[in-house]
């Protein structure tokens, strides 16, 4: 990665590559972000992300296309199954869950990302070691911000494809950005460090 991004560039762009990911992922990328622009990407191993290729808005609705490689020696290929390797379908899940929520900032959402859930799932595939690349192709139906509460929530379906072949389909998927719910203390328990049930 050249340098960082203004808030405004980060706004304008329609790419990513994995150095800026990852830079957003630990909270570098953007240099002159507003105080409450503090949703991560997860960094890796969790991180399903290797390059947003296409991101775009139309009013509430928008899309976003990217890629992961899959490596032979890929955490999950070790423990999932041992003389059996597939990538959990969870993970193929989270991965859009990752770029919903990457979309609500990259909109202008502010606050700290959370999944909410999804409609159907279906996997009808899978992803092995020897495999190339995952391709995730979300398409946003709707993008809402809640001004009064400070927050934002974008609904989108999605297809996964490996080595062009769709393996998963996603309806529904849902995340939201709040404000107030952060943990940056961690580990020192404090006034967040504690889950549980969440308002709506």
């Amino acid at each position: 990665m050249k340098k960082k991004l203004s808030y405004e560039e980060f706004k304008a762009r329609d790419h990513f590559d994995k150095a800026e990911l990852l830079a957003f992922a630990y909270g570098t990328l953007v240099e002159d972000a507003p105080e409450t622009f503090v949703a991560r990407l997860p960094t890796p191993p969790m991180l399903m992300l290797d390059r947003v290729i296409e991101i775009s808005a139309n009013k509430s609705k928008g899309r976003i296309v990217a890629e992961r490689d899959v490596n032979l020696d890929d955490w999950f290929f070790q423990c999932h199954f041992v003389s059996d390797p597939v990538q959990p379908g969870c993970l193929g899940l989270d991965g859009v869950w990752q770029l919903l929520g990457f979309y609500c900032n990259w909109r202008g959402g502010l606050g700290t990302g959370r999944a909410l859930g999804c409609g159907e799932v279906d996997f009808f595939g899978q992803i092995r070691p020897h495999d190339t690349m995952v391709r995730y192709e979300v398409d946003v139906r709707r993008y809402t911000e809640i001004k009064h509460a400070g927050a934002c929530m974008v609904v989108g379906d999605a297809r996964v494809i490996v080595d062009g072949e769709e393996i998963y389909k996603i309806q529904g998927g849902r995340v939201g950005l709040f404000q107030d719910i952060a943990y940056p203390d961690y580990p020192v328990e404090s006034r967040n460090s504690h889950g549980g049930r969440m308002e709506r």
